[in-house]
């Protein structure tokens, strides 16, 4: 249940940027103002050529356009090969290309130039943790959130949390979620996943309260409502729970979880 929990909260909150890595256009466009630990000396022509060029990969890499992405972060890293948003966009581009031996050098690259680079800590995090290295994941979200000029804390946070799940870590990770509800409280994969972590230790409540906030923000998911449907039902509430089922018939009858309510697979 909570995989696919998980999963939907991704494509739900995340769109074209695979687990919520920060956006790419983000680092690029602040590279320029924001400290990161970095000397960025003078920003004469060659860096705002890199700053503009690396900006459009950002875009085309979220339409999807991979090979017009690569070819302007080739430009980027021409006109400036120390400017470390290029190198990190380079890194998320070959990610989702699934180049990975690729994707870590230029992380790797990206983070020499500007270790304390918040966006590119929390993206190199998000790599190790999709490559199967979890546990050295969470340092890299941790050292994006030491950065004080870290504008998004609660994404490093969500991706500690996702990362500490996939671990079995459901005490880390459920920390991790009431840290980023704090940081940012209508976040929705927090409190997708601590409505699945709650409803599984049996605080049904609680489970109810941070489903019912997640369906209120946003269209239900299918998975949303599922659980949603879950826990009216331990909690004795009929009302609900049919309302939930109509909802969830209506809405995604060709869904998984329709077929499991159908068969009464409610665990």
């Amino acid at each position: 249940m909570l995989r696919s929990t998980i999963y939907a909260a991704l494509l739900l909150v995340c769109g074209a940027l695979t687990g919520c890595a920060q956006t790419p256009l983000s680092s690029a466009t602040q590279a320029d103002t924001v400290e990161t630990g970095t000397v960025t000396g003078d920003i004469g022509a060659p860096r705002n050529r890199a700053r503009i060029h690396t900006e459009l990969a950002s875009a085309y890499f979220e339409r999807g356009n991979m090979g017009v992405a690569l070819e302007e972060l080739r430009v980027a890293v021409d006109a400036d090969p120390t400017y470390a948003p290029a190198f990190n966009v380079l890194g998320l581009v070959h990610m989702d290309l699934r180049e990975n031996a690729v994707a870590q050098q230029h992380f790797e690259r990206a983070l020499r130039l500007s270790p304390n680079d918040p966006d590119i800590n929390n993206n190199y995090g998000w790599f190790l943790c999709q490559s199967g290295r979890e546990e050295q994941s969470i340092a890299y979200f941790l050292a994006a959130l030491k950065n004080p000029l870290y504008s998004t804390p609660a994404r490093s946070y969500v991706n500690a949390g996702l990362c500490a799940i996939r671990k079995n870590n459901e005490r880390d990770a459920f920390d991790y979620f009431q840290r980023a509800l704090r940081s940012e409280p209508d976040n929705l994969q927090a409190l997708l996943n601590l409505a699945s972590i709650q409803y599984k230790r049996g605080q049904l409540e609680l489970a109810r309260g941070f489903i019912g906030r997640f369906n209120k923000l946003v269209e239900p998911t299918a998975d949303s409502l599922w659980l949603a449907l879950r826990i009216e039902r331990k909690l004795g509430d009929k009302s609900a729970e049919n309302t939930l089922a109509t909802q969830l018939r209506r809405r995604f009858s060709g869904s998984q979880e329709y077929q499991d309510m159908l068969k009464g697979k409610f665990e």
